[in-house]
């Protein structure tokens, strides 16, 4: 049997990512001034077919900036997720607002119907205000994850927003690439149809800078302000003056050369992913207990990660995945939930219980795009327990 151990999600840098990081080192520019900045920033609004983008740390920092572009302070709310990644929600702790934590639906996104009913049974609208009846808070925004590449309904939640006046956050971190087929949001990609998208670059990501991320809109002035606080709020960068706290948010030239060269592989790196979750598919398919779950219908999805739902399955979620692992094959558990997270738990909640269910059974398995066919065989033999070469 081979010893060769399959990681879960790791970076595939075959492309020009050597060549223009080499390039940023020559010339010297390193940090977070350079072309390949601009470029990177550029390419990525001209992939998603925005207006601009604005470059920065990390797909939590972009997340933190949109919040505060958004108007979000201490005396708010907004409605979030919680079953996602923590990064989601934590920068709503940042600003002192409180998160009110929505289930998922079958897409693993924010349910819809939910948002709605809690919208209309636990708040008051009143004067173009969403006000939650039992705290009084203003709920100014709605933070929508698309959850491993797939989409939330995103027309259903617009309406939502632009019935109860809120802003529209897209977590779009683990979605760059996926992009609506048909309807009325056709050609729309994650990330761009709310009022502000973000994208990370973090190194387990379909594209990675190492670390970083990405903030799009088609709102000029968003973008212009965006610019303005992740580079420390300079009013005048001659002399140094600062009328506002800013914040170091700004990512690396070399950083931005290696994004740049990874987003020329984009497209193919989704074509892999496809490709294997397609293998994998139809290995598990009439396997009873076992379900790799799909994408919404129409959506064309960057399939960033594959996740295997493990129900009456002859192993637990916690066996298999300590079974794979010594069997030099990385998996992982879905997110804890985040309301369930110490800092969390006496946050609001209204109705989870599907996110729960999605959090006992789900093993997230191998998908980087460097796997080989007999990478993902390896992984099905062992789930099937089959014989290995």
């Amino acid at each position: 049997m081979s010893n060769k151990f399959i990681p879960l999600s790791v970076p595939n840098l075959r492309g020009n990512e050597l060549e223009y990081v080499t390039e940023a080192i020559r010339t010297e520019w390193v940090s977070t001034n350079g072309e390949y900045v601009k470029e990177f920033e550029r390419k990525i609004a001209e992939y998603v077919h925005v207006l601009g983008a604005v470059s920065c740390q990390s797909g939590t920092a972009g997340l933190h900036i949109s919040l505060l572009l958004m108007g979000v302070t201490k005396e708010d709310a907004v409605l979030v997720p919680t079953l996602t990644f923590i990064a989601a929600v934590n920068p709503v702790k940042y600003i002192g607002a409180k998160p009110i934590f929505m289930d998922c639906d079958n897409s693993l996104c924010i349910d819809p119907i939910k948002v709605e009913e809690y919208c209309r049974e636990e708040c008051n609208f009143i004067g173009g205000k969403l006000v939650e009846r039992q705290t009084g808070r203003h709920i100014k925004v709605l933070l929508v994850v698309h959850v491993f590449g797939n989409m939330s309904n995103m027309v259903s939640l617009m309406r939502i927003a632009e019935k109860y006046n809120l802003k529209v956050i897209e977590d779009a971190t683990e979605a760059i690439g996926t992009y609506y087929l048909d309807g009325e949001l056709a050609g729309k990609y994650a990330g761009t149809v709310g009022d502000i998208g973000v994208y990370s670059f973090n190194g387990n990501k379909i594209i990675t800078t190492g670390g970083g991320g990405m903030i799009v809109s088609n709102n000029a002035e968003y973008l212009k302000r965006a610019k303005y606080l992740t580079t420390q709020a300079k009013n005048d960068e001659l002399y140094f003056i600062h009328n506002e706290v800013g914040y170091n948010y700004r990512m690396t030239n070399l950083q931005a050369a290696l994004g740049l060269a990874q987003l020329e592989q984009l497209e193919y790196f989704i074509q892999v992913k496809e490709k294997n979750y397609r293998l994998y598919k139809e290995a598990f398919n009439d396997v009873y207990g076992l379900e790799l779950l799909d994408v919404r219908e129409d959506i064309r999805s960057n399939r960033w990660f594959y996740a295997l739902l493990c129900k009456d399955y002859s192993k637990s979620r916690d066996e298999l995945i300590r079974y794979l692992f010594e069997n030099q094959v990385q998996s992982r558990p879905v997110w804890g939930l985040i309301s369930e997270q110490v800092p969390y738990r006496n946050e609001r909640t209204y109705k989870i219980d599907k996110a729960y269910y999605f959090w006992k059974y789900i093993v997230n398995i191998p998908c980087s795009t460097n796997l080989s066919n007999e990478d993902v065989q390896r992984v099905i033999d062992l789930i099937l327990k089959k014989p290995i070469a």
